[in-house]
């Protein structure tokens, strides 16, 4: 028996991805550009390695989660010591940042 009807092609991809694939992922996001565009840039990066792609959905919620941490994080101490030194933050800035304690991000 034999099947007629349209040839489909089929595209492979990962409901998982690997460890190295997903620390690719956190170097690649950009916040200024879209998902779809930082998909595009991991699924070029999979085929680079030889890994299947990942699918579309998954890296989605990959990059919401790494974006919102990122947010929650707060400003890198660089920062913390720009803003001191250019007075925008009171020095005791810099010692909450070492300490762990942590600073608001300046708006």
């Amino acid at each position: 028996m034999r099947c007629r009807g349209r040839l489909r092609l089929v595209v492979r991809s990962a409901a998982r991805i690997s460890d190295r694939l997903h620390k690719r992922l956190l170097e690649l996001d950009d916040p200024n550009v879209p998902i779809a565009e930082t998909y595009r840039r991991v699924a070029a990066e999979a085929e680079r390695l030889g890994l299947t792609r990942p699918s579309y959905e998954r890296i989605r919620v990959l990059v919401h989660h790494s974006r919102r941490w990122k947010r929650k994080r707060g400003p890198s101490t660089t920062s913390v010591l720009v803003d001191v030194a250019f007075r925008v933050r009171p020095p005791e800035a810099v010692l909450d940042q070492l300490s762990g304690i942590g600073v608001p991000t300046r708006r």
